[in-house]
């Protein structure tokens, strides 16, 4: 069968996926046809990604959240409105996606999350199969509680976005830290992480630094604050300021890194613990490796990643990167020993998704 790939291209989450899943079809005797890729003027589309798939790739101008002034947290009433206003400036994207759809010859169309794919199913009614994949979708499943005080009035903001992704989708494959029921009802099969080889072929080790990933750069104030005060514990931070070059050495013990996702996976595997901005993806990573997480959300999609992960037991979340709590909770922590198996079951059982959706 043909598969064409639509991604969402904020954060790594949904290109690392993306990745890891052509791997899967094409070692099942499948064919990638095309990888098309969401852009925005505020990020960059990682080399790690353009040189680790073989599809051709293409990208278009799509929606992204805005983020704070401090370039902290996404302001979703900010985002929500700005993408409203112009959504016009979409049109092409739309026919972008419409003429690439119908010119791939694919028998399915794999959706990363991407708000347009949904878009051009409604305006162009669409008939090639569409599977939406993502951990956004297990937050629309019947058994899936998100509470509605301290800063979660925008959950249901974010399940609307993700219906909105959705529209047309015959099936929707909810990533999970853990096994739960599908949800019928919502059409809603829930699958394990999409983690690469590369990452299930780690053999994890425990140096004597902390790891990190901030999806916005504002937050490197928090983890230079926090070095001042503890500069004998060393720490390794990636961030998005590609501006600063690859490799930024503040000090002996701090060092910032623009994202070389090998180099990532490295770090990730000797670090003693992780702290990031909850992307779905890299707290996978961390858990499947045994580390103990920190995470500290920038938008509504990332609290809900780390309300469940905390749930799960395998981190803590907080407002700010406070590394004194990280260092305590790894004190007592004990990993998962669950997760890695259902982790490696996910070809088996996505593969199964993916072959008989049509």
């Amino acid at each position: 069968m043909k598969y064409l790939f639509i991604v969402q291209g904020e954060g790594r989450g949904h290109l690392t996926q993306a990745m890891t899943m052509e791997r899967m079809l094409v070692s099942h005797g499948h064919e990638v046809v095309g990888m098309l890729v969401g852009k925005s003027k505020a990020r960059i589309l990682p080399e790690f990604f353009l040189k680790g798939v073989h599809a051709p790739v293409s990208q278009f101008t799509s929606v992204n959240f805005m983020p704070s002034a401090q370039n902290r947290t996404a302001d979703m009433g900010k985002s929500i409105l700005y993408n409203l206003v112009t959504m016009p400036k979409y049109r092409k994207s739309l026919a972008f996606l419409k003429d690439a759809i119908k010119a791939s010859g694919a028998d399915v169309v794999v959706n990363f999350y991407e708000l347009l794919t949904g878009l051009t199913y409604l305006l162009y009614n669409i008939k090639t199969p569409q599977i939406c994949i993502g951990h956004q979708y297990l937050f629309l499943h019947k058994d899936f509680e998100l509470p509605r005080h301290g800063g979660f009035s925008d959950a249901s903001v974010l399940n609307f976005y993700s219906r909105m992704t959705s529209i047309g989708a015959s099936r929707h494959l909810a990533l999970s830290f853990r096994k739960m029921p599908d949800d019928a009802g919502h059409n809603i099969r829930v699958v394990p992480p999409l983690l690469r080889k590369e990452v299930l072929e780690m053999t994890p080790s425990k140096g004597n630094y902390i790891h990190g990933y901030m999806l916005n750069a504002g937050f490197s104030d928090d983890v230079m604050k926090w070095h001042k005060e503890h500069p004998e514990v060393e720490l390794r931070f990636f961030w998005d300021k590609w501006s600063e070059g690859p490799v930024k050495k503040y000090d002996d013990t701090l060092t910032f890194y623009t994202l070389d996702d090998k180099e990532f996976l490295r770090q990730m595997a000797g670090c003693m613990a992780y702290a990031s901005t909850a992307g779905f993806e890299s707290i996978c990573e961390a858990v499947y490796l045994g580390k103990p997480i920190l995470m500290v959300p920038s938008h509504i999609e990332q609290k809900c990643n780390a309300l469940d992960a905390t749930r799960c037991g395998v981190g803590i979340s907080a407002d700010e990167f406070d590394l004194s709590a990280l260092l305590e909770f790894a004190g007592g922590f004990v990993p998962d020993e669950s997760f890695p198996e259902w982790a490696r079951s996910a070809e088996e059982i996505i593969i199964r998704e993916l072959e008989t959706c049509i």
